[in-house]
C-alpha cells in the first residue's frame, strides 16, 4: 500500500508481523496482481478486446513486457 502513501513499516506493525520480509512478500503479490490487471485494462483499451480466438489471452502465458518482478 505504499502507492497509497501508507509506509511498509505502518502495515507491518498494524498486522503484527515479526519481520518486514514477511509484509513485503505478501504486498509484493497484491501489487503484481493489481499490476497485471492495470496492464489487461491498458492493452483492452488501447488495442479493443480480442475478437477470435488465436488472439484471446487464456491467462497461461505472462504478460508482454521487458520487466523482471523477484
Amino acid at each position: 500500500m505504499p502507492e497509497q502513501g501508507v509506509e511498509l513499516v505502518v502495515i507491518k506493525e498494524l498486522l503484527g508481523h515479526a519481520h518486514i520480509g514477511v509484509t513485503a512478500t505478501v504486498y509484493a503479490h497484491v501489487r503484481l496482481r493489481l499490476q497485471r490487471d492495470a496492464i489487461g485494462t491498458l492493452s483492452i483499451a488501447l488495442d479493443g478486446p480480442a475478437d477470435d480466438e488465436s488472439t484471446r489471452d487464456d491467462g497461461d502465458d505472462p504478460p508482454l513486457c521487458g520487466a523482471t518482478v523477484h
